[in-house]
């Protein structure tokens, strides 16, 4: 069987090879991919329409408007040239054409659907390579071949036989499914964004759902149209629930915690929030990580089930106004009321610091070196970081201070040095 299979491959090839009129079909074959190339050109020069689904809808077309303009184009030529010139070559190119438009097709579905997916141009790539060379056996012919040896392999799962054929059937037909679920899904989550009264996080877990329970109902109708039984998929959900008891624990933890958190609307995108360790700005919550990203740009992946089962310091859950204190210490010999003043007029020539409520100082002890203050000032974007501002008004401090003559004290410490008779000696300060 392989002999005859290489053979068959080796006539095939000097079949296309010594075709009547070569010269002409490869004319004729590049005339139609230059006119198809032009028409692509000025399908991308047309104005967009208006909506996000014609967009989807529009670039899908551009997408696939090179190939399907050179399918219809070659086709048209084979009907028109038969009479006068061989056109083996020209049936070739339709089935090389085809499987161009289907790969494109595929994988804009994919792009819009899964937005920053790093796996996408390798997958491309395989995929691809896949669809060629199924295109390839279906034009040497042997394609039924391959066919019949998957239907030769079968085994049996609970009641029904299956073989190696049904799989590969039911497999591309439930990734076609899928896809067409994932780009049906991506149109419902862009009405969902032009909703004006609906909550963000409502919108987001109406957007997962709706592309959850559209992928479920996709693999559920098409397993029966290629004749697998799904009662027979029961064998496989028990294994499942079991990894899920002991190896997915955590991951299915995670992405119910990831609804409960968009459901009750504890934590928002745009919140500033401090868990353990990690404080930040809420940048994007996905069903299984919150993404916070801090002042200095570092993001932490914090898992929903973290931000679910711990203490959650949220800065704008309810009042996005937060307060801040900047302690100051004084002598004890210097004007109080004076340097209260210099402390609130430099808090108030800061743009961020919020009039209401107004900055104010606090007498907070009487220490060793000096009277310590507090300066409590209330800002309204604490997300964006303080250490810059903390910043600004203590060296406005500072300065002020300087020329009201109020000294900020350093440490000091008192020795005394006792001779040998046990007279006190001279005291010093440094």
């Amino acid at each position: 069987m392989k002999q005859s299979a290489v053979a068959r491959v080796w006539q095939e090839v000097q079949v296309y090879l010594n075709e009547p009129d070569l010269g002409w079909q490869l004319l004729v074959v590049g005339a139609c991919l230059l006119l198809a190339l032009l028409g692509e050109n000025l399908l991308r020069r047309r104005q967009p329409g208006a909506g996000r689904v014609w967009e989807l809808g529009r670039g899908g077309l551009k997408r696939v408007a090179f190939p399907v303009l050179a399918l219809l184009l070659v086709l048209l030529a084979r009907t028109v040239a038969e009479e006068w010139i061989s056109v083996g070559l020209l049936s070739l190119a339709l089935p090389l054409l085809g499987s161009l438009a289907v790969i494109r097709v595929v994988f804009y579905v994919l792009r819009v659907s899964l937005v920053g997916a790093t796996w996408l141009v390798p997958f491309e790539r395989v995929f691809a390579l896949l669809v060629w060379l199924i295109v390839a056996l279906y034009i040497l012919g042997l394609l039924p071949e391959i066919i019949a040896v998957a239907e030769s392999v079968s085994f049996t799962a609970g009641k029904q036989k299956l073989s190696l054929w049904h799989l590969l059937q039911g497999l591309v037909a439930v990734l076609a499914t899928v896809l067409a679920a994932l780009w049906l899904a991506s149109a419902v989550e862009a009405r969902l964004e032009r909703a004006t009264g609906l909550d963000d996080n409502l919108r987001q877990v109406f957007a997962r759902l709706t592309k959850a329970l559209l992928i479920v109902l996709a693999v559920l109708i098409v397993l029966p149209m290629v004749g697998i039984d799904v009662t027979t998929l029961s064998v496989f959900g028990g294994a499942l629930g079991v990894g899920l008891g002991f190896g997915l624990q955590k991951i299915a933890s995670n992405y119910v915690s990831g609804f409960i958190i968009l459901l009750d609307d504890s934590i928002r995108i745009g919140n500033t929030i401090t868990v353990g360790a990690d404080r930040g700005e809420v940048t994007r919550i996905t069903t299984r990580y919150t993404v916070v990203k801090n002042v200095t740009g570092v993001e932490a992946l914090v898992p929903n089930e973290l931000l679910v089962s711990s203490v959650v310091q949220n800065e704008s859950y309810s009042d996005p106004q937060t307060r801040i204190g900047l302690p100051v210490q004084v002598g004890y010999d210097s004007d109080l009321e004076r340097a209260m003043a210099i402390m609130v007029a430099a808090a108030q020539t800061q743009e961020r610091v919020l009039a209401d409520p107004p900055p104010a100082v606090l007498l907070t002890a009487f220490a060793d070196s000096g009277i310590n203050l507090e300066l409590g000032v209330w800002l309204a974007d604490s997300g964006k970081g303080t250490g810059q501002l903390r910043s600004d008004i203590n060296l406005a401090i500072w300065r002020e201070f300087k020329q009201a003559g109020i000294s900020i004290p350093f440490p000091q410490r008192e020795i005394r040095i006792l001779n040998e008779g046990g007279n006190v000696g001279t005291n010093s300060h440094d």
